[in-house]
């Protein structure tokens, strides 16, 4: 993929800083405050979080306390939140990660973490809520004479890292394609208040420059790396998958028949795994065309309408490949880089442009309760598993926010409607859809009474449909309040019975 370090460091004072990737790690001190590059296994550097890793459990092993505290974009990979994870290194993590090494300590109690909407990551940092960040760690394609830097396959936050960052490594990455230039748009638009409306009016505009930049004095060393992002297979769709996605199609073809979207829908945002992929070759399926994408990540399906002609032009922030979906990227990268741009996360993930543009969002859940509210984040509400992400960025500020999941999980075990939801990250007012394999409920205009009887009626199992009906009508019947009955005694009297048995069923 990569065609070596030839001309990949065009500035000369830079290319005088290079140094090996132990090197650079051991400019990271314990304490620190690090700004890790990287957005869903894209773009995150490769051989200095190793190496750091390494100096960690070295002092460690010494008796020697080495801790860093590590804000990223989104989630990264083995190489960086795994490595760190393992070596006991990271003693706070913010804003999502998806490594298990990762998601074990902060269970565990080891690592704090904080979980922070995608959009308000790089205003909370320039804001000071996290203190100094001591160093970024960024990886990048290229680096022009100039100084100006290509960015990678993914852009995130580091155009605020570069920014705010004390002191600055740079990891060049020989085996990203050097055609990834010309296809980012790098906006500022975090810096603190009052700030300028973000120029962008269509999906498919270019309002900053192609490049990374910064104040070159403060980048302290240059690695050399030539290695692939670590990226993740998806499984082929499954009969649930389709009979969600189908569900969806059709109540977004009826929502065209009913004049309320236009035949090209609007901007559509997804989310990442096999249900999204499902609902977008749903898409190409169900006769759309002429569709634009306004989303935080670019996966094989959607990549798949881009190449097919269905999406005219997609907006992310980062691409989340599978292997067979980075290949045909590269196989045809010129073609997708004309019509995929990949912007800083706080424009990708904007709360005013995603209402503006009126985004359709699809996203999954781990759980939603009868009246609406949704969990996307925790099991048995007190162990995290990713985070929100962007979900809730999208969500609240969609025309249209849809939660897809399947009905039921643990080989039927587990109920993914519940009559209370053991964590809230979507209240019941910013969630218009729920889809399951069993139907899809509207929730738009509903009470909350008249939301349960929609979700149970259509996406709760049959297995679990008696026992929800009976607590909502006991609810109903004995419940102070008439509003929104709740048996508080057993409101979530599911999950501890899941985990006293293996099992919600009574």
């Amino acid at each position: 993929m990569g065609d070596g370090m030839t001309n990949r460091i065009g500035h000369a004072g830079l290319a005088g800083r290079r140094m090996s990737a132990e090197d650079a790690a051991g400019l990271i001190q314990p304490g620190m405050t690090v700004g890790m590059s990287g957005f869903t296994g894209a773009g995150y550097p490769k051989l200095v979080p190793p190496a750091l890793a390494k100096r960690i459990a070295a002092a460690h092993e010494r008796g020697d306390e080495f801790g860093v505290r590590v804000l990223t974009g989104a989630s990264t990979a083995p190489e960086l939140d795994g490595e760190l994870a393992r070596a006991g290194g990271v003693a706070f993590r913010m804003p999502y990660q998806s490594d298990p090494d990762m998601r074990k300590c902060i269970n565990g109690g080891e690592s704090e973490y904080m979980d922070v909407h995608l959009s308000h990551v790089a205003p909370q940092v320039y804001a000071g809520n996290y203190g100094k960040m001591d160093m970024a760690v960024i990886e990048v394609t290229a680096i022009l004479p100039d100084g100006g830097m290509v960015p990678s396959t993914a852009v995130g936050t580091n155009e605020a890292w570069l920014d705010v960052a004390d002191k600055v490594i740079i990891e060049v990455n020989a085996n990203q394609p050097m055609d990834l230039e010309g296809m980012h748009d790098i906006y500022f638009t975090s810096r603190p208040p009052p700030r300028d409306p973000i120029p962008l009016r269509h999906t498919g505009d270019r309002i900053g420059e192609p490049y990374l930049r910064c104040d070159l004095s403060k980048v302290v060393a240059v690695v050399e790396c030539d290695l692939p992002d670590r990226m993740s297979s998806f499984t082929p769709a499954d009969e649930t998958s389709k009979r969600i996605a189908g569900h969806l199609i059709d109540f977004l073809h009826h929502e065209v028949k009913m004049g309320r979207l236009p035949e090209n829908l609007l901007p559509i945002q997804s989310g990442v795994g096999n249900i999204a992929n499902a609902v977008l070759a749903g898409l190409k399926e169900g006769g759309f065309s002429n569709l634009t994408a306004f989303t935080e990540v670019l996966q094989d399906g959607l990549l798949e309408l881009v190449g097919g002609g269905t999406v005219t032009v997609a907006s992310a922030t980062a691409l989340s490949l599978s292997p067979e979906g980075v290949k045909e990227f590269l196989d045809n990268i010129m073609l997708y880089r004309d019509k995929i741009i990949l912007r800083p996360q706080a424009v990708s993930n904007h709360p005013e442009l995603i209402r503006r543009l009126g985004c359709i969002a699809m996203n999954g859940l781990v759980e939603a309760d009868i009246y609406g509210n949704v969990n996307s984040t925790h099991v048995a509400g007190s162990s995290v598993i990713n985070g929100i992400g962007g979900s809730g960025d999208f969500t609240r500020n969609a025309y249209l926010s849809c939660f897809v999941t399947p009905s039921t999980a643990k080989n039927g075990d587990i109920s993914c409607i519940v009559p209370m939801v053991s964590h809230v990250d979507h209240t019941e007012h910013d969630v218009s859809v729920v889809v399951t394999d069993q139907g899809l409920a509207d929730l738009r205009g509903l009470s909350p009474k008249q939301r349960a009887r929609a979700v149970i009626s259509n996406c709760a199992h049959p297995s679990y449909r008696p026992m929800l009906e009976d607590y909502f009508d006991r609810a109903c019947r004995t419940s102070k309040g008439k509003h929104t009955p709740h048996l508080l005694a057993e409101a979530t009297s599911w999950h501890q019975r899941f985990l006293d048995t293996g099992s919600m069923k009574s």
